[in-house]
């Protein structure tokens, strides 16, 4: 039995159409976008799900999403954590100043050392030495 779960306007349809035939969107987006041309078209939950690929809960939270803030839907909601304290022209210093030479008595940049560099030379307000460890490891450098 064939259910109309949603109901697009005119111009929700024509942009869910447009969105498929272009090519410069997110897996995510296209999935979104055809299971609600599906759900327009009738379809169930179930074989909105198969079609898709994602589970029957997720196909109805789309649909309730819409009816809710349109459109909208086919964005991403912001990801929940802490936001990034130092951005990449910073660590892109941190980094530079970890393959300088030492400065005079050290034979090697300690993380401590880095940190405090960092700080000194106003490249961040603060940083911790582990955090230094950790921008450092993500970039491949071995300093410790």
């Amino acid at each position: 039995m064939n259910k109309q779960h949603i109901n697009l306007s005119e111009s929700d349809r024509k942009d869910l159409e447009s969105l498929i035939a272009t090519g410069n969107h997110s897996t995510r987006q296209y999935k979104r976008a055809i299971a609600l041309l599906e759900l327009d078209r009738g379809k169930t939950f179930t074989s909105v799900a198969q079609t898709v690929g994602v589970v029957i809960q997720t196909v109805s939270e789309w649909a309730k999403a819409y009816r809710k803030s349109g459109l909208d839907v086919l964005q991403d909601k912001p990801k929940p954590g802490r936001p990034t304290l130092i951005d990449g022209l910073s660590r892109a210093k941190i980094t530079a100043l970890a393959c300088s030479d030492p400065p005079e008595g050290y034979s090697q940049w300690s993380l401590r050392l880095l940190a405090d560099k960092a700080v000194e030379l106003e490249y961040v307000e603060s940083i911790s030495h582990t955090e230094v460890g950790r921008l450092l490891k993500k970039t491949k450098q071995n300093r410790t």
